[in-house]
């Protein structure tokens, strides 16, 4: 029985110890700042890239990058019932960032499939959520790309 509390407790302990930390907790980390950024493309996604890319403007490093930034979104249509009512679409969002610094291409592209709605505006919220997580998601893409580099 005591063998089995001391197991325990040197488990709970070993774990608790093991140093894990989230990789995108802060931006303090980057290794660059970003200087200017031109957007063209999807505007909603460009707004949602635009907060999520804030957070690396005004850090006080050496490497400042400038970026031009190409997006696309499309909302394709993938089945439909047998009364040619749409059941479901497939949300893609392509965004092509040009770091002018060096000249390089970084391309992302999210996918989603969801179901369509009865409720139409339901889904268009939800259709801009799925923007709004694409382009975090690509930002974090772009920052971990840039700091490797």
């Amino acid at each position: 029985m005591i063998k089995k509390y001391i197991l325990i407790i040197s488990v709970i302990c070993l774990l608790t110890n093991c140093g894990f930390s989230p990789i995108y907790l802060n931006s303090n980390n980057a290794n660059f700042s970003i200087e200017e950024v031109n957007y063209t493309g999807d505007r909603d996604l460009n707004n949602f890239l635009k907060i999520n890319l804030n957070k690396y403007k005004n850090i006080k490093k050496n490497n400042k990058i400038s970026i031009d930034v190409e997006s696309k979104y499309e909302k394709n249509i993938l089945s439909k019932d047998g009364t040619g009512k749409i059941t479901s679409y497939e949300l893609k969002a392509e965004v092509i960032f040009l770091i002018k610094s060096n000249n390089k291409k970084i391309k992302i592209t999210e996918k989603k499939i969801i179901d369509s709605m009865d409720d139409k505006f339901e889904e268009a919220r939800l259709e801009n959520s799925v923007k709004k997580s694409f382009a975090f998601s690509m930002s974090n893409k772009l920052s971990s790309e840039l700091t490797i580099n």
